[in-house]
C-alpha cells in the first residue's frame, strides 16, 4: 500500500491563508495587492499615508478650517483607498459562507472607530493592516522566487546538430541520441552523455557546490550544468521533461502544496479561534453593562474594537508557512530537496538511520583489481565481459569497460537471478557468472579459499566447471566517516548499514566509519525485512538513504525516504521524499540541520504572536492598549515573524 505521504493531492487551505493564492471548496479568494514588485501596487497606500500625516499635522497645529466636515470628508479620503480592498474582500468571503475571517476583523474595528469619532485610528490601522499585507506578499513572493531562482536555470535553447550543421532550437524538440554543442559559459539544455574527451563543469544549480567538476568521455551531463572551459559536445540521454532539472524543478514547485502539521494546525486553529474572539468582543460590549456601575457605551465599543484588531491571526498564518519556505529554500541552496515542508518536521524526528552502502556511502564506481583463473586470462575476460555486457549492474558495467573495446562474443539465452548474477549460452557453452551464493545454489564446485576474499568477487563457470574469478573494489566516499559522527552528535543513536555486497566487505566499511549495526549478503526483499524488523519499535522514527531501484521498496516503507539524486535511478528519486543532489553523505547532517532551524523559527514565531498578542488582549480588554497598540501586537508582531523566518535563509549549515 502505498504511503500517504508521497501522495501529491494539495492540502486544503483555511480561509485566513495568507500564501496569496489559497483554495477553499474549489473557489479563490485572493486577497493580494497586485503584484508586490509593482510601483503602482504601493500607490494607494502611499496616498493615505500621505493624507494622514497631512491630517494628523492639521489636528496637532489645530487648523482652523480643519474641523467638522473638512476634517471627516478628509478622513474618509484617506481611509477608502486602504479600505475598499479589505472590505470588498470581507463582503467576498460572507457570500462565499467564510464569515469570521480578518478581513471582516478589521471592516468591523475601523468602521466602529469611525463611527465613535476615532479617525486617525480607524485610518492608521487599516493603513498598517495594508502595509502589512503588502509586506507579507512580497515576503512569500520573495520566498518562492528564492526557491525557483536556486534551481530554474534551464537555458531556452539549444544548439543541435541537424542537416549537417548546428541548429539553434528549443529543447523541448531534441530527440534522444541527437548531438548537442555547448559553448564556454553555456550551460547544459538537456541530459546527455560527454562525447568529448573531458570538460569541466559548474554543478552548483543542481548540487549547491560551486567548486567545479570534471568529466570524462562517457559520463552523463545533467541539464543545468555550466560548461567552463571549451567547446564540447553531448549525446542526449533523456528528453526535456525527463532531464534531471526539469524533474527537480517540478518536486520543489510541488513541495509548497505539501503541508506541515504545525502549518494545518496553526490553519485550523485559525478558523476557530477568529470567531472566538469576535464573539468574545461582542461580550466585551454587552456584558459590562450588566456588571460596571458607570457603564458607557462608546468607551467599551472603543474596547471591543481594539480587541479584535489585536486578535487578528496574520502573524501566525503568515510567517509559519513563511518559515517553511526559508527551509525549503536553504535546503535547495545546499543542493538538498524536500518535496514538502511535512518532511521538514519529520526530519527532526528521526533518531534512526538505515544507509545503503553501494553509491550512498561508496562511490558506487567499481574497478577490477585482480584476476585469478583457472583457464587463459585473455579467453577467461572475454567470456565474463561478453556475459556481463548483458547487465546493467555496476558491477558489470565496470567488468565491461576494464575489458575495454575488444571484440565481445555473440551471447544468448540470458537469464539474469537478482542479487546473483547471470547464466547464459556462448557457442552452446553453459556461462555462469555471479557471486559465490549463485554457484552453490546451481551446485557449481569452487576453492574454499575464494569465501575468504574479502573484496567483492565475480565467479566464472563453464558448463558448471569453475573457471576463474575478479575482484573488484568500490571507494568508500571523502566524508562518509564525518556523516557518522555528525549524525551521532545530532540527535540519531543508531546508524544501520544494509548491503547486498558480502558480509566481511560490509562489516570492514561499518568498522571504518563507526556504523553501530550493519548486515550484508541482503537481497532487496532482505532490505525490507530488515527494515521492518528495526520498525517494529515503535519509538524509533527511521530515514533510510539509498540511490538504486531496488532501494524503492526500502525508501517507500521508511518514515522519511532520501535518495542520492546525481547518480540514483530515477525510481529511487521519485520515491524519496528528500532528494541529496551531490550525493555527499555529510548532507544528511545537512538536512537534519536545516530541518531543526526550521522548526526553532516556527515555534518562536508562535511564540512571539501568542505571548504579544495575549499581553495586548487583556491591556485592551482592560483600557488599557489604544488602538496604536493594537496596531502593533497584529502588524509589528507579523513584521517581526516574517523577518525571523526569512532570517532561515540567512544562515550557515
Amino acid at each position: 500500500m502505498e504511503k500517504e505521504k508521497h501522495l501529491h493531492s494539495k492540502e486544503t487551505d483555511s480561509c485566513c491563508n495568507h500564501d496569496h493564492s489559497h483554495h477553499e471548496d474549489g473557489d479563490d479568494h485572493d486577497h493580494d495587492h497586485g503584484d508586490a514588485s509593482s510601483f503602482k501596487t504601493y500607490l494607494p497606500a502611499i496616498f493615505s499615508l500621505v493624507l494622514l500625516l497631512i491630517a494628523i499635522a492639521f489636528d496637532y497645529f489645530k487648523a482652523d478650517f480643519f474641523t467638522n466636515y473638512i476634517r471627516i470628508s478628509w478622513y474618509l479620503v484617506a481611509y477608502i483607498p486602504v479600505a475598499y480592498p479589505v472590505i470588498k474582500e470581507a463582503i467576498q468571503t460572507i457570500a462565499k459562507g467564510e464569515i469570521f475571517t480578518e478581513f471582516l476583523l478589521m471592516a468591523l474595528a475601523t468602521i466602529g472607530a469611525l463611527a465613535l469619532g476615532e479617525y486617525p485610528e480607524a485610518v492608521a490601522v487599516m493603513l498598517f493592516y495594508t502595509v502589512g499585507e503588502l509586506f507579507q506578499g512580497a515576503a512569500v513572493e520573495g520566498a518562492k522566487r528564492n526557491i525557483k531562482a536556486l534551481l530554474d536555470v534551464r537555458p531556452d535553447t539549444a544548439n543541435v546538430f541537424r542537416n549537417e550543421k548546428f541548429e539553434i532550437v528549443k529543447p523541448e524538440t531534441v530527440e534522444i541520441g541527437e548531438t548537442i554543442q555547448l559553448k564556454a559559459g553555456e550551460k547544459a539544455p538537456l541530459d546527455g552523455e560527454l562525447i568529448s574527451a573531458s570538460a569541466s563543469f559548474n554543478t552548483a544549480a543542481l548540487t549547491g557546490e560551486s567548486t567545479p567538476k570534471t568529466f570524462r568521455e562517457g559520463e552523463v551531463v545533467l541539464a543545468g550544468m555550466l560548461n567552463l572551459d571549451q567547446v564540447i559536445t553531448l549525446k542526449v540521454t533523456k528528453k526535456f521533461a525527463d532531464s534531471a532539472l526539469s524533474r527537480i524543478l517540478e518536486m520543489v514547485q510541488s513541495a509548497t502544496s505539501r503541508k506541515a502539521k504545525t502549518e494545518l494546525f496553526i490553519r485550523k486553529f485559525a478558523k476557530i479561534y477568529t470567531p472566538i474572539v469576535f464573539f468574545l468582543a461582542v461580550a466585551l460590549v454587552a456584558l459590562p453593562y450588566f456588571i460596571v456601575a458607570d457603564y458607557q457605551f462608546q468607551t467599551w465599543l472603543y474596547r471591543a474594537l481594539v480587541f479584535l484588531v489585536i486578535s487578528c491571526p496574520c502573524a501566525l498564518v503568515i510567517s509559519i508557512p513563511l518559515g517553511y519556505f526559508g527551509g525549503i529554500g536553504a535546503a535547495s541552496a545546499n543542493g538538498i530537496l524536500f518535496k514538502g515542508s511535512n518532511f521538514l518536521d519529520v526530519i527532526t524526528k528521526i533518531n534512526t538511520v538505515v544507509l545503503d552502502k553501494t553509491g550512498t556511502l561508496t562511490h558506487g564506481v567499481f574497478k577490477v583489481s585482480t584476476i585469478k583463473s583457472e583457464i587463459d586470462e585473455e579467453k577467461f575476460m572475454m567470456l565474463l565481459a561478453s556475459v556481463e555486457s548483458q547487465s546493467t549492474h555496476p558491477i558489470a558495467k565496470a567488468i565491461v569497460s576494464y575489458y575495454g573495446d575488444k571484440k565481445l562474443l555473440k551471447v544468448s539465452e540470458v537469464k539474469e537471478i537478482t542479487g546473483h548474477g547471470l547464466t547464459a549460452l556462448i557457442e552452446n557453452q553453459k556461462i555462469v557468472a555471479g557471486n559465490a551464493k549463485l554457484f552453490k545454489k546451481l551446485k557449481i564446485e569452487y576453492p574454499t579459499l575464494v569465501d575468504e576474499e574479502v573484496e567483492t568477487i565475480v565467479l566464472l563457470a563453464t558448463d558448471d566447471k569453475y573457471a576463474g574469478y575478479v575482484t573488484i573494489t568500490d571507494e568508500v566516499k571523502s566524508d562518509a566517516k564525518q556523516a557518522i559522527e555528525e549524525l551521532h552528535k545530532n540527535g540519531v543513536n543508531q546508524v544501520v548499514m544494509l548491503s547486498g555486497d558480502k558480509t566481511a566487505i560490509t562489516q570492514k566499511i561499518a568498522a571504518t566509519l563507526g556504523i553501530d549495526v550493519a548486515y550484508g549478503d541482503l537481497l532487496p526483499e532482505d532490505k525490507v525485512a530488515q527494515l521492518e524488523e528495526i520498525k517494529r519499535d515503535k519509538t524509533r522514527v527511521v530515514a533510510f538513504v539509498g540511490d538504486g531501484i531496488n532501494d524503492a521498496p526500502v525508501l517507500a516503507l521508511s518514515d522519511l525516504g532520501m535518495a542520492m539524486g546525481a547518480m540514483g535511478s530515477d525510481v529511487a528519486i521519485e520515491t524519496a521524499d528528500v532528494v541529496i543532489q551531490n550525493d555527499q553523505p555529510s548532507r544528511i547532517v545537512t538536512a537534519i540541520k536545516i530541518g531543526k532551524a526550521t522548526k526553532s523559527v516556527v515555534y518562536q514565531n508562535i511564540t512571539l504572536a501568542f505571548a504579544v498578542k495575549a499581553v495586548v488582549l487583556i491591556l485592551g480588554a482592560g483600557g488599557l492598549a489604544t488602538m496604536w497598540e493594537a496596531v502593533f501586537a497584529d502588524v509589528g508582531v507579523a513584521f517581526l515573524a516574517i523577518l525571523n523566518a526569512i532570517r532561515i535563509q540567512k544562515m550557515k549549515f
